[in-house]
């Protein structure tokens, strides 16, 4: 199994190892030569979602990327890759998306939820996080929330959470997201 993760910019090393933890080969996708190699699904990281939006249509990988998505392939979104997901951006998952919805860097925090198929202990690394203000359809299952808001939801084979997993050593959201790539 491979799995892309858009290297532009953000988190994207974390994720690499947490995946390389679960036997997974990474590949960085920084242009489009890195894009056209074979992969099995992808990982949208956290960062900053006005940049990796412009740097995704500077370098021609939005629609490429869009298509993929909507053609089947698997994904998985983090904080500005929820993001990315959203009605508003790829618009690939019917969902409106609030951005730095717990303020600054500030209001970044830490905490101990529940996330609907892996368990009630999750660990969630908040930083400048956003949460889903909106559910679109009937097709988005709602995984997680934490203080009323939803923070982690599934769409068919996409996978969205507002938290960080890869801050933290508890690999279960990878693996889900692993799982729904086989």
């Amino acid at each position: 199994m491979r799995i892309a993760v858009l290297a532009l910019q953000g988190a994207f090393v974390e994720h690499e190892q947490m995946l390389q933890k679960l036997g997974v080969e990474t590949v960085e996708i920084r242009q489009m030569r890195d894009w056209q190699q074979p992969k099995d699904g992808l990982v949208l990281p956290g960062g900053e979602s006005t940049v990796q939006m412009r740097l995704l249509k500077e370098l021609g990988l939005f629609d490429p990327i869009r298509e993929a998505i909507l053609g089947g392939m698997p994904v998985l979104g983090t904080c500005a890759g929820m993001i990315l997901l959203s009605e508003r951006r790829l618009g690939t998952m019917a969902i409106e998306v609030r951005r730095n919805a717990y303020g600054r860097q500030l209001g970044s925090f830490h905490t101990v939820g529940s996330v609907e198929g892996i368990g009630n202990d999750v660990p969630m690394t908040f930083i400048r996080a956003p949460y889903i203000e909106r559910v679109l359809s009937e097709k988005v299952e709602v995984l997680s929330t934490v203080d009323g808001h939803i923070v982690a939801a599934r769409q068919g084979h996409q996978l969205a959470t507002a938290f960080h997993p890869e801050l933290d050593g508890d690999r279960r959201v990878h693996q889900m997201f692993v799982e729904m790539a086989r």
